[in-house]
């Protein structure tokens, strides 16, 4: 039996295949555009997380991946790594300066071998920390944000587990995929 090329999207993937997950996971992030050198091993586990789900395994185009947004100050990266440095999952934030009380997640993967380790729900719960931590720095009496998210239709039950509602039920193909909006208000804590 002939089996048919696999067509190609972009550049041949360089991975380091995933061993083993080693615990404690610890949780790093950076800005789009901080420039500083010593986050690069930062963007790097980034890059690779996203493109080994979304480019290797799910056949999303290299040039739809990753984007502009990538490096803006605007966007804040999130990693999690094992306790050897090896990163597992990662996430992006964005943030609208327009829109004070509203982000966006997107980009959330995680490798193969960490899923079903609760690591994605504990990806998500990091993500909304920084989403949190931004409100907190707009001060200016805001209490809350609202995290909205382009989720693939075979992860809607994952995202309901972590709090996030389907919004219209409207369903759409980004990159081939079916894609639903939902979204999850997070109250920062408040002092009495």
């Amino acid at each position: 039996m002939l089996q048919k090329p696999r067509p190609t999207n972009g550049p041949i993937l360089h991975i380091a295949p995933l061993q083993a997950v080693v615990e404690p996971i610890g949780f790093a992030t950076a800005r789009g555009d901080d420039a500083d050198p010593r986050l690069d091993a930062l963007r790097r586990g980034v890059t690779d997380v996203r493109l080994e789900v979304f480019v290797g395994e799910q056949d999303v185009p290299f040039v739809l991946e990753i984007d502009a947004r990538d490096f803006e100050a605007t966007t804040i990266h999130v990693l999690a790594s094992g306790a050897d440095g090896t990163p597992l999952g990662a996430g992006r934030l964005l943030l609208a300066p327009d829109h004070p009380g509203q982000v966006h997640l997107g980009r959330l993967a995680v490798r193969r071998s960490a899923r079903g380790t609760g690591l994605g729900a504990r990806l998500v719960a990091a993500i909304e920390e920084a989403a949190l931590a931004h409100v907190a720095v707009l001060g200016a009496g805001a209490t809350d944000v609202t995290v909205v998210l382009a989720a693939q239709e075979q992860a809607l039950g994952f995202y309901q587990r972590c709090g996030y509602r389907v919004m219209t039920g409207r369903r759409y193909l980004d990159a081939g995929i079916w894609h639903q909006d939902m979204a999850r208000t997070l109250r920062l804590p408040q002092d009495d």
